[in-house]
């Protein structure tokens, strides 16, 4: 009896009833229903297996916690009217750090006034002989005077570049190589005349701190005097020689230690992903300023960059990490010769008086930020638990609604047929 009442009562559980196959009623319309819902229901399960097997790119904001790392700028720059004996790069940063005059791993291409690339071997003949003969000329046991700039380890300067490193070093200027004997000997002024119409591309890498700083192209090479930061203007006003930087940005971009690697090693693991996400061009890429105007144009203007730096990281599913960096850049010029004939104080187009903190000098100057902040982007796919819900969504949903159409038709149709 226990079990009888048992029994009824957890068939009456039964959330699927059942009717007699005599009962069922089949119709044409509930056909055409099922053909759709089937339809239906292939269409977004297959739908459904293609989100599952897509692998999707999540961004994400977090704090970079990476600590005394290096970067590595990559650039290619071309001053088609600054010679290369002209062009110097400077390094400072923040923490009180200042390089003068690098060029580890940076090339100086000489170009001539059509901007084509002198051949090396041609200068490097022409300045081996001079060399040649100036060695020849000069008595056994030479030992060249270096007119009281710092003398070097070996106590003499054998060569003008010697005599004007020897300058700088004590923070003098090279003003007048005509009254030093080894760059008479040279003929420097005559070379130096020969080379004013030349242009300079600069190529190579410099490495940097990842700190807020800025790195410079300026005339001349720089000192410090009085603890201040100086440039020798003097080559580059001397015998009314008009050089201006303007210039044309081929390349430009921030890299870490181990994206220089790959890059060395044919492995460019970051080009990839970065067209992925649509970072595939850099801000400076192909930007030229002042570089088709007449060489008087742009003399005293100066070109400044100010740019935002942020590491970024891709994570690959498979657990495979590559480290970049990109930034953002504006851009911003004075005219340092209007600055200083201006008449009386200058004000900009609302009259507001306009002044410069910082002195101006010819150049261009690429100021840089490091942002606190790390962009990740992440690649990810849907989870099988995930997939099976909405299958079974997919399934239960087409049908449920299939089921409440079907119902509503019937009721309607024998509705107006009773009537």
């Amino acid at each position: 009896m226990a079990g009888g009442w048992f029994g009824s009562t957890f068939k009456g559980m039964d959330g699927f009833g059942k009717t007699m196959e005599d009962v069922k009623v089949k119709t044409r319309t509930g056909a055409l229903l099922t053909m759709i819902s089937a339809a239906i229901i292939l269409t977004l399960s297959l739908i459904e297996v293609i989100e599952y097997r897509r692998i999707a790119i999540d961004e994400s904001l977090i704090v970079d916690r990476s600590r005394g790392e290096m970067l590595n700028v990559k650039m290619n720059i071309t001053f088609p009217r600054v010679p290369c004996y002209l062009l110097s790069l400077d390094v400072t940063d923040i923490s009180g750090e200042v390089h003068q005059d690098v060029n580890h791993n940076l090339a100086k291409i000489r170009l001539n006034s059509l901007g084509e690339v002198i051949p090396e071997a041609e200068y490097n003949r022409e300045l081996h002989n001079d060399v040649e003969k100036t060695i020849k000329s000069r008595p056994a046991g030479y030992c060249g005077p270096c007119y009281g700039g710092e003398v070097p380890k070996g106590g003499c300067c054998q060569t003008c570049e010697s005599v004007r490193q020897a300058y700088l070093n004590k923070g003098w200027s090279f003003e007048n190589p005509d009254t030093i004997e080894q760059c008479v000997a040279e003929h420097w002024t005559e070379k130096i005349q020969e080379q004013s119409g030349e242009g300079c591309r600069m190529t190579g890498r410099v490495r940097i701190n990842k700190v807020t700083g800025n790195f410079h192209f300026s005339p001349g090479r720089s000192f410090v005097s009085n603890r201040n930061h100086v440039n020798d203007l003097v080559p580059y006003l001397k015998h009314g020689n008009h050089h201006d930087f303007g210039h044309h940005i081929h390349e430009f971009h921030f890299e870490g230690d181990s994206e220089a690697v790959d890059e060395w090693r044919g492995q460019d693991t970051s080009t990839a992903w970065r067209k992925r996400v649509g970072l595939d061009r850099y801000p400076l890429d192909d930007v030229a300023a002042y570089v088709n105007v007449r060489r008087t144009a742009a003399a005293n203007y100066m070109f400044q960059y100010f740019m935002k730096v942020v590491t970024t990281e891709f994570k690959y599913i498979d657990g495979n990490v590559i480290r970049s960096h990109q930034y953002s850049a504006t851009s911003f010029e004075r005219d340092l010769y209007q600055e200083s004939h201006a008449q009386g104080p200058e004000r900009d187009s609302h009259g507001t008086l306009v002044g410069h903190s910082v002195p101006g000098l010819p150049g261009a100057y690429f100021n840089f930020e490091i942002s606190p902040l790390m962009v990740v982007h992440r690649e990810t796919r849907k989870t099988f638990a995930h997939f099976a819900t909405s299958l079974c969504a997919v399934v239960g949903g087409v049908l449920t609604l299939a089921s409440l159409a079907d119902a509503v038709i019937f009721a309607t149709v024998e509705g107006r047929g009773s009537s």
